[in-house]
């Protein structure tokens, strides 16, 4: 227990030291993890600790992370994306398979280990891509998409490729395990390949361990089994987990409910284990059958914790598991293997992304997000060695390479987000278009807040001159038929050419607190003749734009706010015209309190230390809640309160009482 407690302990504060520093720095959580592992391999080793085996174990998280993945994904959106699983992802493997087996024959290995040697590192991090693509919001571009079918279908592959690789055994390193046990006594699995090396059985199902349903099966006998195991699993998930659920959920008892989503991982995975698959691909498919299950959200805040416990740990071991001794002594073969893998996959993904009509910035994405090996590179090579279809010094250079072309992963991210993306952004920008229509009203921004303003005054009769620096956007308007134009608003040269000087309002309804300061400061300086109704992001913008001598400023979500409270008090039971008139009330008051608040606010000094701020905001909410709790009170002073009306209380009766109550007022 001390043992294990302390090992627990070493890679807990390792990751909750490093990753905090890591994500500051811009870095991301996966390199964190993984500069955590090198940190504390030293330690690891002092221990005694079998960081291999504890990666095998910590493997489980990318088992989970499909299931999470697989409950994103209805049947439709699998389906629908066939061409890229197929055709991207089968090409990918391909094409990286053929190309290292080429340059491994070059390199004057024979052709059965230059193909093992090319399944290795065909595949990519389905772990580190996926969390790095969730980190940075990249997952629903068009790169982030083709990126999971791509590793999707990798996932796939690692079954065919298991069965395969026992075929390309060397006679010459079977004569040797043979020898060499006949000599000691002992097992060629074991002498060949090490206890830190022996087959992960969690990946290579039938292939390795007791635990099997095919085993002494014939070959149809075993795609029977295995048709039957994966039709269990999608039947299973249609049918018996909603009563499961639902019967567990009845106990009211959330660690019972975990238990439960755990136990249907594990059991998926074992099933799948028992019958040569992939555990990955099964509990995916049970994530796919879920996705439309009312149960879908629980399970993902369930089994999320542990997934990322998991591939922290598991990123954690890659670092730790780096052979240090034979990167030192083979450093530049070593590296330049490397970073030869990392460009051969690159150049690979980016003729197929321009195959496949990638746009310029996502086929960057995409080729360089998955131009590392991958975690399945460790399983195949203890795997490859077990089988003695390559020989250990040569597993333990690729084992070099595999972790190294991971450690640089999270930089090849950075790269694509510091200078390929800004490249590809100031590339799609266009020059502004030439107004040749002009109106009374100028709307500076067209998205979710300005597109309503220009639907409501167009509606009413009124001319507007809309501007927006979303090229997208504008694009799908015009498709609309909207009457729009590309520029800045902010820019006083497109300003004057929408027809400023000849305007009578200005509508600044775009993002940004300094954009829009910007806007109003030039405008009401310039063409003081010009009205302006502009957006204010929170309360302390107003003030900022009160200062700016703007008067006509709408919070952004300040009215639908007001109108969820008024519809929280009906859903208290309150008459609907009471909660009408509280709500009304409370918006009067409020800005009147704004307008108060504005004379004493200093953008100059911290809130929290503007000592006449702080007392002014709290004279002014005594005020108003004592004047909205005798308002309340007034309202109905013998039900619940002043808050349940009585249910014989009629309407009319109501507003006549409150006529009176307005009169006394």
């Amino acid at each position: 227990m001390t043992d294990f407690l302390l090992i627990a302990f070493v890679f807990l504060v390792a990751g909750v030291v490093a990753v905090p520093i890591a994500t500051r720095l811009g870095l991301g959580s996966v390199l964190g993890y993984l500069i955590a592992g090198i940190v504390i391999s030293p330690l690891l080793t002092v221990l005694g600790v079998d960081v291999m085996a504890i990666q095998h174990l910590a493997e489980f998280g990318v088992v989970m992370m499909l299931f999470l993945v697989g409950l994103e994904l209805e049947p439709r959106v699998l389906w629908a994306m066939r061409t890229k699983l197929l055709g991207l992802g089968g090409l990918q493997v391909a094409g990286t398979t053929a190309a290292v087996m080429g340059i491994a024959i070059a390199l004057g290995q024979p052709w059965t280990i230059a193909v093992a040697i090319g399944f290795v590192l065909a595949l990519s991090s389905t772990a580190i891509v996926l969390q790095t693509l969730n980190e940075k919001g990249l997952m629903r571009s068009a790169g982030g998409k083709s990126s999971f079918a791509v590793l999707l279908f990798q996932d796939i592959a690692v079954i065919p490729m298991l069965a395969f690789i026992p075929l390309l055994a060397m006679p010459e390193l079977m004569d040797a395990a043979q020898g060499l046990a006949s000599a000691t006594g002992h097992g060629a699995e074991a002498a060949l390949a090490g206890e830190s090396h022996a087959v992960d059985a969690g990946e290579g199902g039938g292939h390795a361990g007791t635990f099997s349903l095919v085993a002494g099966l014939n070959g149809w006998q075993t795609a029977l089994m295995t048709m039957g195991a994966i039709g269990a699993v999608i039947l299973g998930g249609a049918y018996l987990t909603r009563p499961v659920f639902r019967f567990i959920a009845a106990a009211g008892l959330r660690e019972l409910f975990v238990a439960t989503a755990l136990l249907f991982v594990i059991g998926i995975a074992l099933l799948m284990i028992a019958v040569g698959l992939s555990p990955a691909l099964g509990t995916f498919l049970a994530g796919v059958v879920l996705a439309n299950s009312e149960y879908r959200h629980e399970l993902e805040s369930d089994i999320d914790p542990f997934r990322g416990l998991l591939l922290g740990l598991f990123f954690i071991t890659v670092g730790a598991g780096i052979d240090f001794a034979l990167l030192f002594d083979r450093f530049g073969v070593i590296l330049a293997l490397t970073l030869g893998l990392i460009g051969l996959k690159f150049g690979v993904l980016m003729l197929l992304g321009w195959l496949f009509r990638l746009p310029g910035g996502d086929r960057w994405l995409f080729s360089l997000g998955l131009a590392q090996a991958g975690e399945f590179g460790f399983v195949l090579l203890s795997f490859t060695v077990a089988n003695r279809v390559i020989p250990q010094p040569v597993a333990d250079q690729l084992l070099l390479i595999v972790a190294l072309s991971m450690l640089l992963t999270p930089a090849l991210f950075i790269l694509h987000e510091k200078l390929v993306s800004p490249r590809f952004a100031k590339m799609q920008e266009r020059d502004p278009d030439t107004v040749d229509e002009t109106g009374d009203i100028i709307i500076a921004g067209h998205g979710r807040f300005g597109g309503i303003v220009n639907r409501m005054l167009r509606a009413a009769g009124y001319s507007t001159t809309v501007l927006d620096y979303n090229a997208a956007q504008l694009d799908l308007l015009r498709a609309f038929g909207f009457k729009v134009f590309y520029g800045d608003a902010t820019r006083p040269d497109m300003l004057h050419a929408a027809g400023i000087d000849k305007a009578r309002l200005l509508v600044v309804a775009i993002d940004g607190k300094e954009q829009i300061n910007a806007i109003v400061h030039y405008v009401r300086k310039t063409y003081p003749h010009v009205k302006i109704v502009t957006r204010a992001v929170d309360r302390h913008h107003v003030y900022d734009l009160f200062a700016a001598g703007c008067t006509d400023i709408v919070r952004e979500t300040f009215d639908s706010s007001v109108r969820t409270g008024r519809t929280a008090y009906e859903a208290m039971g309150m008459h609907p015209f009471e909660a009408e008139q509280l709500a009304r009330k409370f918006a009067e008051d409020d800005r009147h309190v704004l307008q108060e608040m504005a004379e004493v606010f200093d953008p100059d000094i911290p809130t929290g230390q503007n000592l006449a701020y702080i007392e002014k905001t709290r004279t002014l909410m005594e005020e108003r809640d004592a004047q909205i709790f005798g308002k309340s009170q007034a309202f109905d002073t013998q039900a619940n309160h002043g808050w349940l009306p009585p249910s014989s209380r009629d309407t009319e009766a109501v507003m006549a009482r409150h006529a009176q109550q307005a009169k006394s007022d």
